[in-house]
């Protein structure tokens, strides 16, 4: 889910990301823990090391506080983001996926074990029972920035999911519901549990309530913010998830008004295609907008990158699997200690893509957002080239293998030598593990920025990269 298309700043997951909350750390407990080490014994057994130490990242953010429950989610992003225990819901979907992709005992039960914490955040909201889940949930305790300690983890002392109210995650976003409703079909396909699948249809029968539109460009809406009321917009994004949902729960369902629900997101998501008009011209077409603001009008600018990516993953097609090669080729960037703003170490290199169109023309004289740093140009969002590599390694077209691979090696560099001395829950990460969001600060061109710490999302999509597995494939 993306905070796009002139959302509220206390709504959207990745703008949140801006607000300037990027000093603290969270409540913290000395010493190393003992799941951090089975953490590191667990993923030995599968996979290159650079894939080994990224499920090692993914097992300590998931046993992070060990003395708050079995029932648990995943923190986002390090200590050092500000953000404390935050678990959102896009990310631990990302979590269930790649744990389910790298294959390995381990990764399956930690699978199961994150889907049932979702199940339970489903159905023991503090507020609704219509089967919604929230952006984000708190994890494990830690003092808020106005002194008041926070001492519950994810099950509260009276039995409720502790949704994220410190920091506004209270909103429900349709982007983040499909990548929930997608992780849980996935499991009820690997498991053939039919709690995973319940839960999945409450989730794309909520977007139907919610999120359906007759408006002329049609599609489903944004979803809701946190005082429940509807928002206006209309993402490219979130209708290429619903792709997948939709048709994932057409196949395990055997409804038929699934196949309709799908055929509803794609026609909007081909309404979003700008077909090439010209020659080596930037932003001439070959690409997907980003949505529409009103249901009436296309949002022309920015123009983002995963909607790109992840529209060929969702619907393989041939036409449309250009728009791999227009964000390849428009959103390229290189990182290095000679770029202004940056904050990668000398000698070092970094490739990749941006966020957006507008990433590559942000004001660099200018903190992104208050008290946060200025941005660079030419940061690499890994998140986003994780997207790109394995969306070419999917397409396999010629020369694609080869670009994937550098794009993976950059991700890989980036795991071993930056985001160093980072902290889960207080304590110290399994060495060189994890990917951070981004090399160098970067102004999304969405309001909001992302920064040098490990990130769940990112490590997820690297691991998915790395093995080939399409989350989006229905």
């Amino acid at each position: 889910m993306t905070g796009r298309q002139g959302s509220s700043p206390a709504f959207g997951r990745r703008t949140l990301l801006g607000t300037g909350l990027g000093a603290a750390a969270a409540l913290a407990v000395a010493g190393a823990s003992p799941a951090h080490a089975a953490a590191e014994t667990a993923a030995r057994t599968s996979g290159t090391p650079a894939r080994r130490r990224g499920q090692a990242f993914l097992a300590a953010a998931m046993d992070a506080y060990p003395d708050h429950g079995a029932v648990r989610l995943t923190q986002s992003y390090t200590d050092q983001a500000g953000l404390f225990s935050t678990a959102f819901t896009y990310d631990n979907a990302l979590a269930v996926l790649a744990h389910l992709a790298v294959g390995t005992a381990d990764g399956r039960a930690r699978a199961v074990a994150l889907g049932d914490a979702l199940i339970y955040a489903q159905e023991h909201d503090p507020a609704y029972d219509d089967g919604r889940l929230r952006q984000a949930y708190n994890v494990g305790p830690y003092v808020y920035y106005d002194g008041v300690p926070q001492p519950d983890g994810f099950v509260r002392a009276d039995g409720t999911a502790n949704v994220g109210t410190q920091f506004g995650f209270t909103g429900t976003a349709v982007g983040d519901m499909a990548w929930a409703g997608i992780a849980l079909s996935a499991l009820a396909r690997r498991t053939g549990a039919r709690r995973f699948l319940a839960a999945a249809v409450r989730i794309g029968e909520w977007i139907e309530r919610t999120g359906r539109t007759d408006e002329p460009l049609g599609g489903y809406k944004f979803g809701v913010n946190g005082a429940n009321e509807r928002l206006p917009f209309t993402s490219t994004e979130h209708n290429t998830d619903l792709i997948c949902l939709f048709g994932r729960l057409a196949r395990l369902t055997g409804d038929r008004v699934w196949a309709e629900r799908r055929a509803r997101a794609e026609a909007f998501v081909k309404r979003m295609w700008a077909p090439t008009q010209g020659q080596g011209q930037s932003l001439s077409g070959g690409f997907f907008y980003t949505g529409t603001n009103d249901g009436v009008t296309v949002n022309k600018s920015p123009i983002p990158e995963d909607t790109q990516t992840w529209t060929h993953l969702a619907l393989d097609s041939a036409r449309d699997s250009r728009s791999l090669d227009w964000a390849a080729r428009e959103l390229a960037v290189l990182d290095h200690a000679e770029r202004r703003n940056s904050t990668v170490p000398a000698g070092q290199s970094y490739e990749g893509v941006t966020f957006s169109s507008a990433s590559l023309l942000a004001n660099e004289d200018a903190p992104i957002a208050e008290f946060q740093p200025k941005p660079n140009r030419n940061g690499v969002w890994f998140e986003g080239t994780a997207h790109l590599a394995l969306a070419l390694r999917d397409r396999g077209a010629r020369g694609d293998e080869k670009r994937a691979g550098r794009l993976l090696a950059s991700l890989e560099r980036a795991q071993d030598l930056l985001g160093a001395d980072q902290t889960v829950g207080g304590r110290a990460l399994p060495a060189r593990s994890g990917v951070v969001s981004a090399s160098s600060p970067l102004d999304t061109g969405f309001g909001f920025g992302y920064y040098p710490y490990r990130h769940t999302g990112a490590t997820a999509w690297y691991l998915m990269a790395a093995v080939r597995a399409n989350p989006l494939r229905a």
